[in-house]
């Protein structure tokens, strides 16, 4: 097997095993509200499991109710998660390519759901003091890690500019 396809397959094994994790934690936690009556999970002072039905962009915001407009996004995240996978393909720094793995994986897991629920299975939920994040999955974990790996990578390059 040649050097470049070992790569090529380490990366589609990479994008799986994130798209494998965000999977096993929403089945996890829809077998778990499913067979209780819980609505809300409290984990520590600041962490809550919480089971919500996100149909709208990421983290819940702007709900789309009606199926075109639904339906237009879910396609406009699968052309751009397409085209996250062509820019890891052609970058040859590997962070940056780490980084846009970690994304398009994390937006196939979120795709997923977007397909065979027609939303996306949120349920981590951060409650500081009087201050609440958005609720949130695994797949927007490694989304938003990869975005700010990029984010800095970027500031570190200009900054001397």
């Amino acid at each position: 097997m040649s050097n470049n396809i070992k790569k090529n397959y380490f990366y589609f094994v990479y994008i799986f095993l994130i798209f494998t994790a965000d999977r096993v934690s929403k089945i996890f936690i829809l077998n778990i509200f499913e067979s209780s009556e819980l609505t809300n999970i409290k984990i520590t002072s600041f962490l809550n499991l919480s089971l919500v039905w996100n149909n709208g962009i990421a983290f819940g915001l702007l709900p789309l109710e009606e199926n075109f407009y639904y339906n237009i996004l879910t396609l406009i995240i699968f052309l751009v998660v397409i085209l996250i996978i062509f820019l890891a393909y052609k970058t040859s720094n590997s962070i940056e390519k780490l980084s846009y793995l970690m994304i398009a994986g994390g937006a196939s897991g979120n795709i997923f759901d977007r397909l065979y629920y027609s939303s996306v299975i949120d349920f981590i939920d951060i409650t500081i003091n009087n201050f609440h994040w958005f609720i949130f999955n695994v797949a927007d974990i490694f989304i938003t890690f990869g975005i700010v790996v990029l984010l800095l990578r970027e500031f570190k390059n200009n900054k001397y500019e």
